[in-house]
């Protein structure tokens, strides 16, 4: 794999010094006209840099009427995280990214969460610009399962100048997903100079609470016996990170920012050792049978539980041209290639679902992926007469290609072949918008009125290609179909799917007295494929003095039902209270979901309610305290995993003995409190200080839910319920109930060094079993980085990411009733911190 991905590599950037070199041949060749027309430009179109929150030119943070996080680029490279959406999980209260394993796909783009709602409840921008989704749809038991979700990791850091986190509803403003907050990623701009890094860095640490497995032998009883060590350590976890930024000059007034990065990451793995026999037993006359002498010599860590190996290669351009001193030109985009593993569920030796010839040892079947990613824009902005414009259109397309390997076919027996494509998953979006807005002077006032209208068509596609056929077939042999671990998508399943919408807005602001501030917001959507809505908002700021101001805010919002949960169609391993099962998924439109009542996908509704307070004494010193109560109707979640003869009778060839669809199922209400402080003081002879506070109490209930559909009794089904008690847990407490995050940045001549400890509340892995419900106590997490620069060009930077090594408890300590599986895997996927203990880098970098 590692050759193909290098073979890969040159082909993936020479696509990419394509496009690049497209969009600066349509950059210079208008440059070239505006010269011919001998208008001088000016940087004043450029400069116009609107905050998200609001439509009016030049507002900024501190007057918004919402809550809005500002993470410029210092606080972004001032880490050794190596994601995007770890950065911001270590920086902000109100954002929460547990680190899955074992999760197919998943654990191959994780999903993060605003305010302990779902991924896709928060609306993704770049440069103001909605982003496009992940074809993936996160299905197995973790954080975020039945979403669909921006993929920030895709998104290096490096080419980021800052990061705007709007934490308030604003549907009626940007429309669908916005119900948790908008994230703004704004691109580096500059116009020359660069910066390029090399960090390297790994896992040093010792698991806390699972000892290493030092000896097996047989015991008196003839049964395995094993000796066990101190708490295990390791180093692995390996990644070098390379990144490189370079701003070039375009024509006399323009600009090309390039930005790169290639990581590096080789599997971390946190199992424990496997107690389970593997081989069976030998007939020597005997009730029992006497052990295989293979089980003292196997390699009882035959599980991979942690961070999969990941190489990855993204470049992002950003460019703009002033053409004349109404009009600027500009365009951005990004291509990027993803090649991981993830380990599922090891198959022994005696495992119905090997074939001993193939693998007499057993096998652990590996889920491969292949991400490609890419966006285009390009628009236009400035003055016309009195109105501002901004005209635009962006593409951009995910493309997941899923593989297995070290794997086989069950059913085509002793020749099935052990490597396999398994299909691909496509979701590409075109966005065109264009707004308009001016301020008109309005007697009585204490300022003129800020109108903004605008419209937007967004075409959406996605399309399932079924994988090669020894993935999916039922063979002459007995046993499951498929490749396992993973089967294939079937030719049943394959698909492509569209719809469009057509969005019109109208947004006013004012200051109605010189210390009060209001907005009104409203948007119309017509979709496609189920129908319209209206949403609203109203947002104010009352100055109370120059230290105090009130603010708060009111608006209705939804998000639709996205295109991955109106037609996937899949069948993988889902372990169901640690039983491996064969669980399908089915489009909600399928003969198999509307036999058991699917009555198709709506639209969810949301009313978002927010309060808040600011005070900030001095420029050294800001505080900030904002409530907001979100109530969601009609949330599409994932059913429960439906089994029973009748469901058995219903998938018939198909591979499944479960099955599960998407159904507007529950009613939500979501409520809390952030708190964002910081201070900034000059300590004498000994450089500066900056000091920042974030605290997020969140709690999340369900208000409601469907009653059970008739059509389900007497079918032969065991549940009475399209909707487990599982997963109603999981969305109240499967995300930390508060979360502080305390950093102290200093600064003094050549040294620089930043402190950040987060504390992550109590959170639950909840089960149907009440043996098995586990309750992660609350853990501080510890990051130390510390900078010298070795000339003016030059840095050197040591740290490490949880810096005392710490671990969820380990999940048999947190359980009654400790099983098999969660031995073997010995921490909680839904851990706030992830559970691969520390992380040591070093990073060498060069500014020019």
């Amino acid at each position: 794999m590692k050759n193909t991905h290098k073979f890969k590599a040159k082909e993936h950037f020479l696509k990419v010094a394509l496009m690049m070199s497209a969009s600066s041949a349509l950059l210079i060749g208008t440059n070239a006209f505006a010269q011919e027309q001998s208008v001088e430009a000016t940087d004043s179109a450029i400069e116009k840099i609107s905050v998200i929150g609001s439509r009016r030119l030049g507002r900024t943070v501190e007057d918004s009427p919402v809550p809005i996080d500002m993470i410029g680029a210092d606080a972004l490279s001032s880490t050794g995280q190596t994601e995007t959406n770890m950065i911001l999980g270590s920086l902000l209260p109100s954002f929460n990214f547990p680190q899955p394993s074992l999760t197919d796909g998943t654990d191959h783009v994780r999903p993060a969460q605003l305010r302990g709602l779902a991924p896709d409840h928060t609306l993704v921008l770049v440069n103001g610009k909605r982003r496009h989704s992940s074809a993936l749809l996160n299905l197995n038991g973790s954080t975020g399962r039945g979403s669909s979700a921006v993929d920030l990791n895709a998104i290096p850091a490096n080419a980021i100048e800052r990061i705007e986190v709007l934490r308030d509803g604003a549907a009626a403003q940007y429309g669908s997903d916005a119900i948790a907050g908008v994230i703004n990623i704004v691109l580096k701009s500059a116009s020359s100079g660069g910066s390029a890094s090399v960090t390297y860095g790994a896992n040093v640490t010792t698991m806390d609470g699972v000892p290493d497995l030092k000896d097996v032998a047989i015991g008196e009883d003839g049964n395995l016996a094993f000796t066990e060590g101190s708490d295990r350590e390791l180093t692995d976890g390996q990644t070098a990170t390379l990144r490189a930024n370079m701003g070039f000059e375009l024509g006399k007034d323009g600009f090309i920012n390039v930005s790169a990065e290639l990581r590096d990451r080789s599997l971390s793995n946190r199992s424990d050792y496997d107690q389970r026999e593997n081989y069976a037993r030998l007939d020597d006359g005997s009730e029992d049978g006497l052990l295989d002498p293979r089980e003292l010599t196997y390699n009882r860590y035959n599980h991979t539980y942690g961070n999969g190996s990941v190489e990855d290669i993204a470049v992002f351009v950003n460019a703009g041209l002033t053409l004349t001193p109404e009009a600027e030109l500009y365009a951005f985009g990004s291509y990027s290639t993803r090649e991981g593993e993830g380990g599922g569920f090891y198959r022994r030796a005696q495992d119905s679902r090997n074939i001993e010839a193939i693998y007499p040892d057993g096998f652990l079947p590996t889920i491969t992926s292949d991400i490609n990613d890419y966006s285009m824009a390009m628009g236009i902005k400035g003055d016309l007469s009195e109105w501002y414009y901004d005209a635009s259109a962006v593409y951009g397309e995910d493309e997941f290609k899923f593989g297995v390997k070290d794997s086989l076919n069950t059913s085509l027996g002793p020749t099935s072949q052990t490597v396999f494509d398994a299909g691909t998953l496509i979701y590409d979006q075109l966005t065109l918008n264009v707004d308009f807005s001016r301020e008109i002077d309005v007697a009585g006032l204490a300022s003129g009125v800020n109108i903004a209208v605008g419209a937007e068509y967004r075409r959406e596609g996605y399309e399932i290609q079924a994988g090669e056929t020894a993935s999916y077939i039922q063979g002459e042999f007995a046993g499951a179909a498929g490749s396992q671990v993973f089967p294939g998508f079937t030719p049943e399943s394959a698909g492509s799917n569209s719809r469009h919408n057509i969005s019109l807005y109208t947004d006013l602001e004012a200051y109605i007295t010189d210390n009060w501030n209001v907005t009104v917001a409203a948007r119309y959507e017509d979709y496609s494929d189920f129908g319209d809505a209206v949403n609203v908002k109203f947002a104010t700021r009352y100055t109370i003095s120059d230290e105090v101001a009130l603010r708060g805010s009111v608006s209705t919002g939804f998000r639709a039902p996205s295109l991955q949960q109106q037609h996937f169609t899949s069948i993988a391993t889902v372990f169901v209270d640690d039983v491996p099962t064969e669980t399908g998924t089915f489009s909600p439109g399928s003969d198999v979901a509307k036999a058991l009542g699917s009555p198709g996908l709506d639209a969810e509704e949301a009313v978002n309610y927010g309060a808040g307070v600011t005070w900030s004494p001095d420029s050294n010193f800001s505080l900030t305290v904002d409530y907001y109560n979100i109530k969601i109707d009609d949330r599409i979640v994932l059913s429960n995993n439906l089994s029973g003869p009748g469901i058995e009778a219903l998938l018939a060839g198909t591979g499944a003995n479960r099955a599960r669809f998407f159904l507007n199922a529950i009613d939500s209400k979501t409520s809390g409190v952030d708190i964002v402080a910081s201070y900034n003081t000059d300590i004498q002879n000994m450089g500066e200080i900056a000091f920042n506070a974030g605290f997020n109490y969140n709690k999340n209930e369900v208000t409601n839910v469907i009653d059970p559909p008739a059509i389900l009794q007497g079918q032969g089904v065991e549940q009475d319920n399209l909707f487990s008690s599982v997963e109603l847990s999981r969305f109240e407490v499967s995300s930390p109930k508060t979360k502080l995050n305390l950093s102290a940045v200093w600064n003094m001549d050549e040294w620089r060094a930043t402190l950040r400890t987060t504390r992550y509340g109590e959170t639950q892995d909840p089960s149907d079993t009440p043996a098995l419900n586990e309750v992660l106590p609350e853990k501080w997490v510890t990051d130390l980085d510390v900078g010298y620069d070795v000339t003016e060009n030059i840095s050197l930077t040591l740290g490490a990411n949880n810096l005392f090594d710490v671990y969820p408890d380990p999940t048999r300590e947190l359980v009654e009733s400790a099983s098999t599986f969660s031995r073997l895997f010995p921490y909680s996927g839904f851990s706030p911190f992830g559970f691969t203990g520390r992380f040591v880098y070093g990073k060498v970098a060069v500014t020019f």
